[in-house]
This record gives C-alpha cells, sequence and structure tokens, in this order.
C-alpha cells in the first residue's frame, strides 16, 4: 500500500504531508540539525499570528541585565536534542514504533484523529470497540494494522474551560506522559505525537503545546535511555509556527537559546513531570514541637523500713496496671490467714454443742424445738465458711 518516499517534500525546512508515501525517521530533519534550525527564519503567511504572546525567541533579545544570576530551568542537553523531531504532516505516515491517536472516552472512529481509521483499516476500529473504552488523561494501546507504525496509543484530551484551566493543563500532561509511559511498557522506542487537542474540546493551541513540550522534555530527561525518537507532527502551519518558536525555549541548541529562553519561558513551567504546580495542594510537612523532657523524681536516698512497701505499692510500675483503691485493700497473706482462723475460732466457741446434739435444758424439755430451723442454717453457713477457708490457705 505504501512506497518509502527517495527525497521529502519540505516547507520552510520543514517535510509537508503526502499520503501516498511512508517517511522514514532519517528524512525527517532533527530539531538539533541545521535545516531545521535554519527554518526558524522562515516566516510564518498567517496574520493572526503576528501578534503572538511567544515571540521567535531568536529575533527578540533580551537585555543582558535580566537574565543575570537566573539558572535555567531547561539547560541545553545534545543528547535529549538529537532525540526530537518537528514533522509537517499526520503521523500515519510515518514509519515508526507507535503513532498517538487523539480520541474521545469512547474511542469513537468519528471522534478519532481525521485520516486514522481509513488509513489504518476497518481492524482498528473493530479492536477499539474491544478496549472498553478510555478515560480522561489515559492512554490504551492498540495493533496498528495498515498502518507503517507497529502500534496505535490512543489517548483523551480533556475539554478546556478557563474556570478548569489548572485541571485541564494537568489532564493534557497526563495524556502525553501515559503516551510515552506506554511507549516504553511495550518495548517500543519511536513515536510520532499528533496535537493532542481536537476544536471541538476547545483547548488553545499555543498553551496546549507549551503543555506537550515540557511534558516530553521532563520525561525524556528521567527515560531517556529508552526512547529514540518523539515526532511533533503538525497538520496546520499555525501549529508548526507555533512548534518552532516554543521548542528553542524548552530544548535549547545553545547557551545563547538556553539564555533567551530564561527570559521567555512561563512563570509556571510545571513540576518534575511537567504538570502545573497547585500551592494550595501542596503537603507541607512540619517538625513536631519539642517536648520538654521531664525530670525524674529524685527518691530519698535512705527510707524507713515501714515505708518501703508503701514505696512500692505508688510506683509508677504499680500504677500503670493496678486500681489504686484495689491497692489498699491488699494485706499481708499471713496476716490475712490469721485473722480468718480467729474469727472462725470465736465462732465456734460460740456455738452451744450440746444443742447441736439436741440435749435438753434445766428444766429438761428439749432445746432442738426452739432452735430447729434457725440453728440447722448456721450450722450449714459455718460449713460453709470453714471449706473457704480451708481452700484459701
Amino acid at each position: 500500500m505504501y512506497r518509502t518516499v527517495a527525497t521529502a517534500t519540505t516547507m520552510g525546512g520543514v517535510p509537508t504531508d503526502n499520503v501516498d508515501f511512508v517517511v522514514t525517521l532519517d528524512q525527517v530533519p532533527r530539531w538539533s540539525d541545521a535545516e531545521s534550525r535554519s527554518s526558524l527564519e522562515y516566516e510564518n503567511g498567517d496574520p493572526s499570528f503576528s501578534n503572538s504572546f511567544f515571540p521567535d525567541p531568536l529575533k527578540s533579545p533580551e537585555e543582558e541585565s535580566s537574565r543575570n544570576g537566573m539558572v535555567s530551568r531547561f539547560p541545553v542537553d545534545h543528547e535529549i536534542n538529537s532525540k526530537i523531531y518537528l514533522w509537517r504532516g499526520q503521523p500515519w505516515n510515518l514509519e515508526v514504533d507507535a503513532v498517538v491517536n487523539s480520541t474521545n472516552e469512547n474511542l469513537e472512529e468519528a471522534h478519532s484523529s481525521p485520516g486514522l481509521h481509513a488509513a489504518a483499516g476497518p481492524g482498528l476500529a473493530e479492536e477499539c470497540a474491544t478496549l472498553g473504552g478510555c478515560r480522561t488523561g489515559m492512554a490504551k494501546v492498540t495493533n496498528a494494522y495498515d498502518l507503517p507504525a507497529r502500534r496505535v496509543i490512543h489517548t483523551v484530551g480533556p475539554k478546556y474551560a478557563v474556570k478548569y484551566h489548572t485541571a485541564a493543563e494537568n489532564a493534557l500532561s497526563h495524556c502525553y506522559r501515559s503516551c510515552l509511559e506506554l511507549l516504553i511498557e511495550n518495548g517500543l522506542r519511536s513515536i510520532a505525537m499528533g496535537c493532542i487537542y481536537t476544536e471541538a474540546k476547545n483547548y488553545p493551541r499555543e498553551p496546549a503545546a507549551h503543555v506537550a513540550i515540557r511534558t516530553v522534555r521532563r520525561l525524556l530527561e528521567k527515560q531517556k535511555d529508552e526512547i529514540t525518537a518523539v515526532v511533533f507532527c503538525t497538520g496546520t502551519s499555525s501549529d508548526t509556527e507555533i512548534y518552532k518558536r516554543l521548542l528553542p525555549l524548552y530544548f535549547p541548541r545553545d547557551k545563547h537559546e538556553e539564555e533567551v529562553a530564561i527570559s521567555k519561558l512561563p512563570a509556571d513551567v510545571g513540576d518534575e513531570n511537567g504538570e502545573t504546580i497547585i500551592d494550595e495542594r501542596k503537603i507541607r510537612i512540619k517538625p513536631l514541637p519539642k517536648k520538654a523532657n521531664p525530670k525524674p523524681s529524685e527518691a530519698p536516698d535512705e527510707l524507713p523500713v515501714s515505708d518501703v512497701g508503701l514505696v512500692r505499692r505508688h510506683s509508677s510500675y504499680l500504677d500503670t496496671y493496678l486500681d489504686p483503691a484495689f491497692m489498699s485493700l491488699i494485706k499481708d497473706p499471713d496476716q490475712r490467714r490469721q485473722e480468718q482462723w480467729e474469727k472462725t475460732s470465736q465462732a465456734q466457741g460460740g456455738w452451744n454443742c450440746a444443742n447441736y446434739r439436741g440435749g435438753v435444758d434445766s428444766e429438761g424439755r428439749p432445746v432442738m424445738v426452739v432452735v430447729g430451723a434457725h440453728f440447722l442454717l448456721r450450722c450449714l453457713e459455718l460449713e460453709r465458711f470453714v471449706l473457704y477457708v480451708i481452700s484459701g490457705i
């Protein structure tokens, strides 16, 4: 279906798309190449971008004093720069390991990047229907079918509203990061990425380009050994000019571009992953207040013998495990047994054993009739008491 091109048609140093051919990476100029560098001098004929917020850094020199003492947040890194490409055209024509499809949550063909399903064939839509959709900011991978690429990575860009600018920015950053992480997880090394936004979702083009470029830069800083090529694909001349102006800010190719980028970069370029920093949501860890160590109570050197037990009774160890009210009831075991025996002997001495045997009084009348029932109860109580005392011993 495809033929490899011998030479690619260029426009301002950037190849144009051609649906009939397969373009290999060696035909796409690297960002660090001289051909790409000269393309910065190409003037955009679109008047709507003449007053763009971010002018071409190389055409807007700043006072040296404004950069003194400032450290670049994106220093020159030639190894990373060699992995960046800028391509004017659809990713479907590139012979890379993976291409990115910007779609909706249901992975529907009608909401996917234009031209993808037509180039890949019906098998792609059939496989997408089995994935169960995809959440905003996430990505899923499928086969590429008739494309020259090996895989298609599908991602869902966020809807944009000024009120929720930060949330949309972080969701878009997560789209790019998820695509690159899936690339690495699947053992792939080169990727072509179109602009992950649609006109229907109303995401402004230039802010979206900032998010895309800085997120890719941050991930390459951590995973540069796992990825060999990232191709930014633009579908219009407007997008192409935006990327040509912004790439030197995040991928400076020499010290001059690095110094100029210091004053041209936005105030917020995200965290180590490229996501927007929200001060209100930062976790602040404060040290615990220092507690004064109480001085241990000094016990007297010499204690009377009678007070030794009292000190032990009210020690911190006993107070931790025993109730002081209960401790006050505890007596010496020998003393407790002696008191129990005394009570037993007193109880036995007050009984008339003759009455217990059923004797008679001085006039010859039986005593059992007088004390019968009451006497038997007292005997039972005495018997239980004696058994309790004996068992306690």
